[in-house]
């Protein structure tokens, strides 16, 4: 396979990557980042669902919708693709070659689904002890919810999340609201992402392989955080609360005279200064509002005050008069404003890649910096099946020949 020329931290391993959707596209692109080799094994003529799922398409480099969603552009960076039918005996032999030649595989079919064609992890670890095989699922493979599909938007109301999200119900608006991004699918990614490196570690010092089950709902239920323990501590559900945070006062979004700001307070010290840069410094003493806690208790009075005052600036006069006496605060941005942010161009969070069909691909960046082994981009999202010729003649010695006899059998 190419290499770089400049080794990234996990060169060295080669991942096999049979998921789709996102979660686990999200850990195999992230491990690709870091320099791993990526294999995406994609089904031929059709590919990941997330390559039909549009509009938006990528455009070709003439301007052109191809049949590429920007979605499927999101977790597969980093990847090559390679199109291999394993319902079929001679696709799952393919798969089963290139498992027995890589150091992990990703896979987020339902429970027992990969069994029948002998590509679970009890068929393969034989043919490779030190693999490591990370299953990614709804619900997990136990338990009474385990051959269930599960999907992100799904998951974020059954885990709770969106319990506590969006406004409360007596407010315009109000409701149940899941966050705008498949932010579990997300999370299961990176949760995945680290269980490959501890078990990669583990291998290293071992040389034994093992099996990783990673559960939606479990990520999900994992990251309630501070909501979580709010409940287990005290028995009380935590309500929904629009923008305001259940421990913190003033922590939210503030209307001014043309928009919104946000101020996030997180100590005393912060809102002393708050308090004299809205020409209340009595605030500061108040019994009422000193403190954190008397905050919390008093936050309905405290924030229809601010709210008073907030409103005679510009969100950008708010900003610029507390950033000065440095008081955590900013604007709420759309994605034209992220992507044109100073700080968010400083850091090289928008990237580009030259793509052979797509031209010039825009991309997000990984926030990741390393000092050593850098994130790199090597491989622009593949198109279905771009990399099939190649992988199968270097990795498996399947010349021209026999590979036009497997597409004749549609096998490729």
């Amino acid at each position: 396979m190419t290499k770089s020329p400049l080794p990234g931290a996990l060169s060295h391993i080669r991942v096999l990557d049979l998921s789709r959707i996102l979660a686990g596209p999200w850990a195999a692109q992230m491990l690709g980042d870091l320099g791993a080799e990526i294999i995406k094994v994609e089904r031929p003529g059709v590919g990941d669902d997330t390559r039909g799922w549009g509009p938006p398409y990528v455009k070709d480099a003439d301007g052109n919708d191809t049949t590429d969603s920007t979605y499927c552009l999101s977790p597969n960076r980093n990847k090559q693709s390679i199109t291999v039918d394993f319902t079929q005996p001679e696709g799952q032999k393919i798969v089963r070659d290139l498992a027995s030649k890589s150091d992990v595989v990703i896979e987020n079919f339902k429970v027992g689904g990969l069994k029948k064609y002998g590509l679970d992890y009890e068929s393969l670890k034989p043919l490779n002890p030190g693999l490591i095989y990370c299953s990614i699922t709804g619900f997990g493979q136990t338990g009474p919810y385990a051959p269930r599909a599960g999907y992100d938007f799904l998951i974020q109301g059954l885990g709770g999340l969106m319990s506590f999200t969006g406004r409360p119900d007596d407010e315009p608006g109000g409701g149940p609201m899941k966050v705008g991004v498949a932010l579990t699918d997300i999370m299961t990614g990176m949760y995945a992402s680290t269980a490959i490196l501890a078990a990669l570690t583990h291998r290293a010092e071992t040389g034994v392989g093992q099996y990783i089950d990673m559960a939606l709902l479990d990520v999900q239920v994992g990251v309630l955080s501070n909501q979580a323990l709010n409940y287990l501590h005290t028995g009380k559900i935590p309500q929904r609360m629009g923008n305001a945070h259940p421990n913190v006062v003033p922590y939210q979004d503030f209307q001014t005279s043309d928009g919104y700001v946000i101020i996030a307070i997180g100590n005393d010290r912060q809102f002393s200064r708050l308090a004299e840069a809205m020409g209340k410094p009595e605030w500061g003493k108040d019994p009422q509002y000193s403190t954190n806690a008397q905050r919390v208790k008093n936050r309905v009075s405290l924030i229809s005050q601010m709210n008073d005052i907030t409103r005679t600036r510009t969100t950008d006069g708010w900003v610029a008069l507390l950033e000065q006496v440095g008081v955590p605060c900013g604007a709420i941005n759309d994605l034209e404003h992220v992507f044109k942010d100073t700080q968010v161009v400083a850091r090289n969070m928008q990237i580009s890649m030259q793509h052979p069909k797509y031209g010039t691909v825009p991309l997000v960046g990984n926030p990741i910096r390393l000092s050593e082994t850098p994130v790199q981009y090597k491989r622009p999202p593949p198109a279905l099946g771009e990399h099939t010729a190649e992988v199968l003649n270097e990795l498996l010695g399947i010349d021209a020949e026999q590979q036009e006899d497997l597409r004749q059998k549609k096998i490729i």
